[in-house]
């Protein structure tokens, strides 16, 4: 492995450069990484292809013992990671060896094999699959915590959306939602928030462990959501995407026994207020109509 010295900066982070803070952090990034390198004692290989959000690599420790350095840009979505993956403590999603919260740097269990679950042809054996995994994530959180709840987030995301420039009827429709479902959940556990088929990897120590949580604390139908709009490049081609994402709905909550109806309204609501591009407003349409 090369020496964290020679640290690259993929080109598909990029984007953060047009994000307050974001040309700062990017510049800081080699010394971040040499900095952890330091403090774990990991030599350092190169970037993970494929992310986008953070700086990810497969690191080994002085004993031989390989894990996973990552480097958060530091943002709410991803700072109660660490507690969520300690809070789960391995059950259900990769283990958490180490964190350094002045860096945004946590240090992980590297899942072998490792690939995504994205791997798998989409059907109903993949859903159950996500299932199974999510399953095993939902406990009631602890007394005390540091998680974001769904509730104030709800309120926050009803009033961002009377804002956005997009249909009146789909906006109306998330937005009353949000209102009356954010202050009255069903069971509250600790939700991964951003559960697709790209964050459950194939492992050994479990068939598949999720990564990269965004957690809050929130009823079990809200973390579908990212499950029920996986694969967008599919969905965009797909010649009945409301059929196809009907039959995930319907999957999920016979085998996780949700409601229907919830299910659809945080997906309609989360894929508008999360990340509101085009594709993001074409799940929402699709949820709605299926």
């Amino acid at each position: 492995m090369p020496r964290a010295s020679r640290v690259s900066v993929p080109a598909a982070l990029e984007w953060w450069r047009d994000e307050p803070g974001g040309a700062e952090w990017l510049e800081r990034l080699p010394g971040l990484v040499a900095e952890c390198a330091e403090l774990w004692s990991l030599r350092v290989g190169d970037p993970f292809a494929g992310g986008n959000v953070a700086w990810v690599a497969p690191v080994e420790l002085l004993d031989g013992t390989r894990a996973v350095l990552k480097v958060n840009f530091p943002e709410r979505e991803s700072e109660r990671e660490g507690d969520a993956l300690t809070f789960w403590d391995g059950g259900g999603a990769v283990r958490l060896l180490d964190e350094d919260e002045s860096r945004h740097a946590l240090l992980l269990e590297r899942c072998e094999p490792g690939t995504q679950l994205w791997a798998e042809p989409d059907g109903d054996e993949t859903m159950r699959i996500a299932a199974g995994v999510l399953r095993r994530l939902w406990r009631p959180p602890p007394a005390e915590h540091r998680f974001r709840l769904l509730s104030d987030l709800a309120a926050a995301w009803a009033d961002e959306l009377s804002r956005l420039p997009f249909e009146r009827m789909l906006l109306d429709q998330a937005i009353a939602f949000l209102r009356e479902a954010g202050p009255a959940q069903g069971e509250l556990v600790v939700a991964h928030q951003d559960f697709h088929s790209g964050n459950v990897l194939r492992a050994a120590r479990e068939p598949w462990l999720a990564i990269d949580p965004k957690p809050v604390i929130g009823e079990r139908e809200f973390d579908t959501a990212s499950l029920l709009r996986d694969r967008r490049w599919e969905l965009r081609a797909d010649p009945d995407p409301e059929g196809r994402i009907r039959r995930r709905r319907d999957l999920l909550a016979a085998e996780l026994d949700l409601d229907r109806e919830r299910m659809r309204g945080w997906g309609i609501a989360h894929a508008l207020a999360w990340d509101p591009d085009e594709d993001m407003l074409a799940c929402a349409r699709w949820l709605a109509a299926a």
